[in-house]
């Protein structure tokens, strides 16, 4: 496996990746993307996401924008030690970033942590009932 750049031909691939209901609920923020929001949001973000190939085929993607960690591995493809593959590598690239992970995602967790995180706050937001 290795990390590569996200040109322009691996935007479609993040976009139906980050769309897949299989793992939205990893996603602080659930919303559909389209092709336009898409090629908007990479044409100004793209130098800071990495596509993970496997064997050529892309099985996953990281990206770090203001220090935050995105990173999604394709169904297809986990449980093979993806996700800690492409936070280490990401962290020789921006050594600074961090995660944020939805209390109670227990597979965010469970990576960020294999992967040498530790806890360190915990964040709270009102939410009127």
């Amino acid at each position: 496996m290795k990390l590569v750049e996200c040109t322009e031909e691996y935007w479609e691939y993040v976009r139906i990746l980050r769309n897949d209901s299989r793992v939205t609920d990893g996603f602080i923020e659930k919303l559909q993307i389209t092709p336009e929001m898409q090629k908007a949001y990479m044409q100004k973000y793209a130098a800071c996401y990495r596509i993970c190939l496997v064997e050529d085929e892309p099985a996953g993607y990281v990206g770090v924008i203001e220090d935050d960690i995105r990173v999604c591995t394709h169904p297809n493809f986990q449980g093979r030690g993806l996700g800690k593959f492409m936070i280490r590598e990401c962290m020789e690239i921006w050594p600074t970033a961090y995660a944020k992970i939805i209390l109670g995602n227990v597979a965010s967790t469970k990576l960020f942590e294999s992967a040498g995180f530790i806890p360190k706050f915990t964040i709270y937001h009102y939410e009127k009932k």
